[in-house]
């Protein structure tokens, strides 16, 4: 019976019109899979082509309910383990496949409408433009949500995104083939030349492991990260900034906004170790240097490509005095009626030196210049660039400066010498551990810990009003302080090295207390990164203080914490020295795991809607920093509602989200992939500073109200079960992969905090994976069906109220919209089998009972409060993958069930363990978004 209701309520678009705009999909999957079918069948015989095709028919069989699931199950039994594993290497390829014949399906119907000339679509600039023209705005309106406006996706690690750089390159290749064989015009040898080039890539891929076999280490990480940049960032990031520039600027000239690059890039991995013993200074050394790094060697690839292009002579054109002078300083180049390619020579020279400053070796585009030396800051080089820049326009060349010297300025611009801003991120404990041991040491007190919080916000205060040093030649400490403290000083030399931008934020997890804050600022004082002032002057710090709110009950409090820290003199003088900003990071994650999905969203909303209550009683700026997972679980979901979605006030110009996971690639894996979803951050953020978009008019109290109540049912639903419900941990534990993700060392971070079976110490990453993996995906639903009827209940108006509020406020439209695109990817068939993992049958019948009764209340709920039977009536997309693709999953998670229960049972294979590591993979490349 299980998934009977959950067919019904994704209902296939059958009509003529919907299949016809599909089939060029459909046409592009069977292309791509009848390829890997026959890579299969070369590589490894007609028989396990034959065990493939076997499953994939029998997979749809199941979904179309003329197959019973044991019976499709009964296909892996008693196999060997190596055929096993060419089953799940082949689905996971052709799951990798189907993903990249969706994106070339969504280029394709992009590029139709606009050739159509229908409107831009909501999330393109062009539309939010059009709307910020209709609402006819004032300059001084402008100024005052633009002013310091801010956009910054912050790359973070992830355990499933461990792929190797060759799979991505082979990806890249096949698509752009696949855009020339889609692209029509070309010849018949030219047809199979491209088909060529997509048989010997895939061909490839079947020969090449998906993953790495030895532990990925943060190294691997921080590399991973980095490929971003290369692959989309570097060329988007730039291009999108100065288009903003100019449509801000040409609409409204006097606001003065945008001056500075609105896009910029940030990255955890490396900085953050809160849970993670492998970052110490060293690590955050290699993540600093490696990024700047990454930016001046793009910086000096590009000065190589200009200077072969630029062959202008002044016997063709003049030049400009400011030109001549720049290249007049390359004393060692003859080149005399070839200035641009002087100055050009010059300013590699120097930027070669600078990359020799650092590095202590030569970048391959380097060029040793005479006299050239190294540029102090990103500002120099802006200059000398700015030079050429005016020289061109002066000579009616700007068609020229509009080209890759505009990107290379514009480049400069957003990304310095640092590229990004990496995070230092730490659990206050571990804050609070360090202080305590430093205190001790210097004898400032000898017990810090058993300090009540008025005591330490006393103690901490006098300390950053002092200038003297804790820490002097010879301090013995744990192992843990002397890596916190060499991590802190790791920063400060990025900070003298790269700029104040290398080492932006230090964000404190599990941030409860004023003391909590300033512990951070004292270590930052120490480290040389906080200034105490002297006697008139306030204390200065280049890195921001940035609490983490992870609990449902740390948001409630959200106020009354930056009220006492604010009234904190020593503390307000930090915020003021930034300008009056005070960033807060809003935990979406560990708040879901605390509450639930409901509960969850809703204590954000408020929390955020007393924050801007605080910020606008304290006259400070208020920058909100989301800590967003890809899943719908973890606060992911489509950024353009979800940004859309916050409350009054919240935005104002300024957003930082976290990036992680397959989302990652997913969104910056290309330039036109990275354009259209960065333009989509840009839109966004406009259209929730500048317009009203809360729709509730006058019934906002009401619906605060509702809210309120629903969100407190829908917690004590999801307490009953993760937090009251004996034996719980057990069932997830034992039902999930939850600790095979632990112990395989998937990604360099430990999946606990601290050594414990306890809920609330497990990171959010392998607790959302895990119930994504086994297909029930509890942590983006759970506790929202009870909610919404024990509300309700008979009360027909209340039904009524709640339609209301799904037709026009955004929070409860992308509430609602998240969990039914969650519902639509799980699948409690699949979920019924890992429930057999656990031996206890009375244990396994009343959790994964609940769980059912949950699903189908949900599911009926969800109808009535939105009107619609069908989950994803509003995304086609995801409903061609629901029934194109997902039936694709099925051996993937039939397999990893019987790779788990060998496991568990002993077998010591190590085939087996890298069945469990190449199934989780599989099923997160085709789920696109599992932790």
């Amino acid at each position: 019976m299980l998934g009977h209701m959950l067919d019904h309520m994704l209902a296939l678009d059958v009509t003529a019109q919907g299949r016809a705009a599909s089939e060029p999909l459909r046409e592009d999957i069977r292309f791509l899979g009848g390829i890997l079918g026959e890579v299969i069948r070369e590589q490894e015989g007609a028989e396990v082509l034959d065990l493939v095709e076997e499953a994939r028919t029998r997979a749809f069989a199941v979904r179309r309910r003329e197959e019973d699931r044991e019976a499709f199950a009964a296909i892996f039994d008693g196999l060997p383990t190596d055929q096993n594993m060419k089953v799940v290497r082949a689905f996971s390829l052709f799951a990798l496949l189907a993903n990249l014949a969706e994106d070339l399906h969504r280029e394709r119907r992009r590029a139709l409408h606009v050739n159509a000339g229908e409107p831009p679509t909501d999330g393109s600039l062009a539309a939010t433009f059009r709307k910020l023209d209709e609402a006819q705005l004032t300059d001084a309106t402008i100024h005052d949500a633009l002013s310091g406006a801010t956009v910054v996706p912050v790359i973070t690690a992830h355990p499933t995104e461990t792929r190797r750089r060759t799979v991505f390159q082979t990806q890249s290749r096949i698509k752009e083939a696949m855009r020339r064989r889609g692209g029509g015009g070309l010849s018949l040898a030219d047809e199979d030349a491209t088909e060529r080039v997509i048989r010997l890539q895939i061909q490839t891929l079947w020969q090449t492991a998906l993953v790495r076999l030895r532990r990925v280490d943060i190294t691997d990480e921080i590399e991973v990260g980095l490929r971003w940049f290369d692959a989309s960032l570097l060329e988007v990031m730039p291009q999108l900034n100065a288009r903003l520039r100019e449509e801000l600027n040409s609409r409204y000239p006097s606001a003065g906004v945008a001056k500075d690059p609105v896009l910029r890039a940030g990255s955890w991995i490396g900085g953050d170790r809160d849970g993670n013993p492998n970052v110490t200074g060293a690590v955050v050394s290699t993540a600093s240097g490696r990024a700047a790094q990454t930016a001046l060697q793009h910086y000096l690839r590009e000065l190589a490509a200009l200077e072969d292009e630029f062959s202008f002579s002044i016997r063709m054109s003049p030049a400009s005095g400011p030109l001549l002078e720049l290249a007049a300083r390359n004393v060692s180049d003859d080149r005399s009626d070839e200035p641009y390619r002087q100055a050009i020579r010059w300013i590699r020279g120097r930027l070669s030196a600078t990359h020799q400053k650092f590095f202590g070796d030569w970048a391959e585009t380097a060029v040793e210049v005479d006299g050239a030396a190294p540029y102090r800051a990103p500002g120099e080089l802006t200059a000398d660039l700015d030079v050429m820049d005016a020289a061109l326009r002066g000579g009616a060349s700007g068609l020229i400066a509009d080209d890759r010297l505009l990107r290379l300025r514009e480049a400069v611009r957003t990304f310095g010498f640092h590229l990004y801003g990496l995070d230092l991120r730490q659990d206050s404990a571990i804050n609070e551990e360090t202080i305590a041991e430093v205190f001790a040491w210097a004898g400032v007190h000898p017990d810090y810990r058993s300090l009540d919080e008025t005591a330490r916000v006393e103690l901490l205060t006098q300390e950053l009003a002092c200038r003297r040093p804790l820490v002097g030649a010879g301090a013995e400490f744990s192992e843990q302080t002397a890596k916190e403290l060499a991590i802190t000083a790791a920063a400060a030399d990025a900070v003298r090295t790269f700029g104040p931008e290398a080492i932006p934020n230090h964000v404190i997890s599990m941030c409860t207390s004023v003391s909590d804050m300033l512990e951070t600022a004292v270590l930052l004082k120490e480290a040389g990164l906080l200034d105490p002032g002297t006697e008139g002057a306030g204390a200065t710090c280049s890195v921001n203080i940035v609490p983490l709110l992870e609990t449902i009950e740390d948001l409630q409090v959200s106020a009354t914490t930056m009220r006492a820290a604010l009234s904190v003199r020593a503390y307000r003088q930090l915020v003021d020295s930034k300008g009056g900003l005070q960033e807060v990071m809003l935990g979406y994650s560990d708040s879901n795991k605390d509450g639930g999905y409901l509960a969850a969203n809703w204590a954000l909303y408020r929390a955020e809607l007393d924050l801007v209550e605080v910020a606008q009683e304290a006259g400070i700026r208020l920058r909100l920093f989301h800590g967003r997972g890809g899943t719908v679980g973890r606060g992911g979901g489509p950024s353009y509602e979800a940004i859309l979605a916050q409350p009054p006030g919240a935005v104002q110009g300024s957003l930082r989200l976290t990036e992680q996971g397959e989302i990652i690639a997913a969104k910056y894996a290309e330039p036109q992939l990275a354009t259209r979803n960065l333009e989509t951050l840009l839109a966004a953020t406009l259209e929730a500073s500048l317009l009203d978009v809360e729709g509730l008019g006058d019934d906002t109290d009401g619906a605060y109200a509702a809210l309120d109540e629903i969100a407190a049912f829908a917690r004590g639903s999801y307490s009953d079960l993760v937090h009251r419900t004996d034996g719980f941990v057990e069932y997830f534990t034992t039902s999930t992969p939850v600790a095979e993700i632990g112990a395989m060392n998937i990604g360099s971070r430990p999946a606990s905090r601290r050594q414990t079976t306890k809920i609330s110490d497990l990171r959010a990453i392998p607790w959302v994976m895990s119930w994504s993996l086994s297909r029930v995906m509890l942590p983006g639903w759970y506790g929202t069906g009870s909610a919404l009827e024990q509300w309700v209940g008979e009360d027909e108006s209340r039904l009524q109220r709640l339609r209301g509020y799904y037709e026009r406020w955004p929070f409860f439209q992308t509430v609602m919209s998240n969990l039914a695109q969650v519902m639509a990817k799980s699948d409690l068939g699949i979920a019924e089998r890992y429930s057999r993992l656990v031996d206890d049958e009375e244990l396994r019948a009343r959790v994964f009972g609940k769980i059912v009764d949950e699903h189908e209340r949900t599911l009926r709920m969800f109808a009535r409060v939105t009107g619609h039977e069908d989950l994803l009536w509003d995304n086609a997309n995801l409903k061609r993958s629901v029934f194109n693709r997902f039936p694709y999953l099925e051996p993937l998670n039939h397999l990893q069930v019987e790779f788990l229960r060998r496991y568990r049972a002993g077998d010591e294979d190590p085939q087996v363990q890298r069945g469990i590591l190449l199934t989780m993979n599989g099923l997160a490349t085709a789920l696109r978004n599992s932790g």
